[in-house]
């Protein structure tokens, strides 16, 4: 199993609207379960920790081997909330491993 990470900083925005952006994106990547059949699992969080080192979202996705994970990255659904991202001012983190 092959379990990639990714943890969201937005960068810039004031409460509510960071809190509405996390929510617009957290609906976004939710979506991608029912689209991308490579997905075994995948789960989205939004932050409680108020320090300033935390990032605001995380996701959480499972996939049966490296080949379904690149299926994933280059998905036209996944791309679309990738673009969307784009459009965002947010620092990212990446994990992937093999366990």
């Amino acid at each position: 199993m092959l379990t990639h990470i990714v943890f969201i900083r937005f960068k810039g925005y004031e409460l509510p609207e960071k809190e509405e952006i996390a929510k617009t994106l957290k609906t976004k990547l939710d979506g991608l379960k029912k689209s991308i059949d490579a997905i075994v699992e995948l789960e989205t969080g939004i932050n409680i920790n108020t320090r300033p080192s935390a990032y605001d979202l995380a996701l959480v996705v499972k996939f049966e081997n490296e080949a379904a994970l690149n299926t994933y990255r280059t998905h036209p659904k996944h791309v679309k909330v990738l673009d969307y991202m784009k459009t965002l001012n947010i620092e990212t983190g990446v994990v992937d491993y093999l366990g």
